[in-house]
């Protein structure tokens, strides 16, 4: 008997608007997501990868099938519950971060409203685990740099010890010096916590590099869903997908 999937969505529309001004931003998409596996969403903007982030967390309506999370169909407005198993990394770090609040309260907030206590210790273990030193504790997010920034989206993602973690394109604002550092830095935090990754991008190199499955989408609908072995020799079968391997092409799969 299969394991029951971390994520579960099916057929899910999602719509905004009403009337001649509405505009259907996801349509029928369908995919699961394993315990402990990281599932990529790839295509060009607009074409619905963020919005199905935004669905699940509540923040676009959902006008049409399920999201299920260990099995359970999740509706309405998202608790505390929720937050304590799925958190989301937003593009922007700046803009994700309150920008007159210290990392020591951005950091402590979360543990606050769920109650948690040993705040200091678990403030300073959550920095330590993305890599920034404790005498950052104290600054504000504009006295860091936009990799550090997103280090504190990171941790503070990560400070309630959620199993699933909702990424989207946050590599995508920061310089690419910086980008891999960032990439790296997520791939040790899945395997050290086994946890479950849905990734947005437009790069599928970004894709192929931190997932074992994807789906390509274009328009608000699925065109595709690729496996590692696909992603990394370029065996699709879409017009689509084709055109974004051939956007990537130079990118190699590190050998394991």
């Amino acid at each position: 008997m299969n394991a029951i999937p971390r994520i579960a969505i099916e057929d899910l529309s999602v719509s905004f608007g009403t009337g001649r001004s509405r505009v259907q931003a996801v349509r029928g998409v369908s995919l699961e997501v394993p315990a402990g596996a990281s599932f990529g969403l790839v295509g060009e903007s607009g074409s619905g990868k963020s919005t199905i982030l935004r669905a699940i967390c509540g923040l676009a309506p959902v006008t049409g099938g399920r999201i299920l999370i260990d099995g359970e169909e999740i509706k309405g407005v998202r608790g505390r519950a929720f937050a304590a198993r799925v958190q989301m990394v937003f593009q922007d770090p700046y803009g994700s971060l309150h920008p007159r609040h210290t990392l020591d309260r951005i950091l402590s907030e979360p543990l606050a409203i769920h109650g948690l206590d040993d705040r200091d210790r678990r403030v300073v273990s959550a920095m330590e685990d993305v890599g920034l030193p404790a005498s950052f504790r104290f600054r504000l997010p504009h006295q860091l740099s936009g990799g550090q920034r997103q280090r504190v989206a990171i941790a503070r993602a990560l400070i309630l010890d959620p199993p699933i973690l909702l990424l989207d394109e946050p590599t995508s604002a920061l310089d690419v010096s910086i980008q891999a550092e960032v990439l790296n830095l997520l791939a040790r935090l899945r395997r050290e916590r086994d946890l479950t990754f849905l990734f947005v991008s437009h790069d599928l190199a970004v894709v192929d590099h931190m997932c074992e499955r994807a789906l390509v989408m274009r328009g608000g609908e699925a065109v595709e869903e690729l496996g590692a072995d696909a992603l990394a020799r370029g065996r699709v079968e879409s017009a689509y997908a084709a055109d974004l391997v051939r956007a990537a092409e130079g990118f190699r799969r590190p050998s394991p």
